[in-house]
């Protein structure tokens, strides 16, 4: 069943609706005004994983976790941006540059201060 979504021409509120099935013109009112003069708007849509998908997903590369196993810097940044894909998070520069540093090779020093 697709979601669509409308903004009344009335009062320009902006209606987000879950059509049963693919008719080709359902019958949809503003909750706001009552209007039945709607346009349909474009739509982007999302395809999500869940984290079991993405677990057995990194499980099923066994380059990935012999990687893993073996504390290589490469396997562990492999691992963070599949677990993180799909993800709207915003990561600060510092996060950003320790994985770079990763994909190369370089393991992070320890932390000093705890968070």
């Amino acid at each position: 069943m697709p979601i669509y979504e409308y903004r009344c021409e009335n009062c320009h509120h902006r209606i987000t609706t879950l059509v049963h099935g693919f008719s080709r013109s359902p019958v949809i009112t503003c909750p706001n005004c009552s209007s039945t003069e709607l346009n349909r708007l474009f739509s982007s849509f999302s395809i999500g994983r869940s984290d079991e998908s993405v677990y057995n997903d990194i499980l099923s590369d066994s380059q990935l976790v012999r990687g893993l196993e073996h504390d290589d810097p490469r396997a562990l940044a492999e691992w963070n941006k599949r677990m993180s894909q799909g993800r709207d998070e915003e990561t600060n520069p510092q996060y950003e540059e320790m994985l770079g540093r990763m994909e190369t090779g370089e393991m992070p020093a320890p932390l000093k201060e705890p968070y």
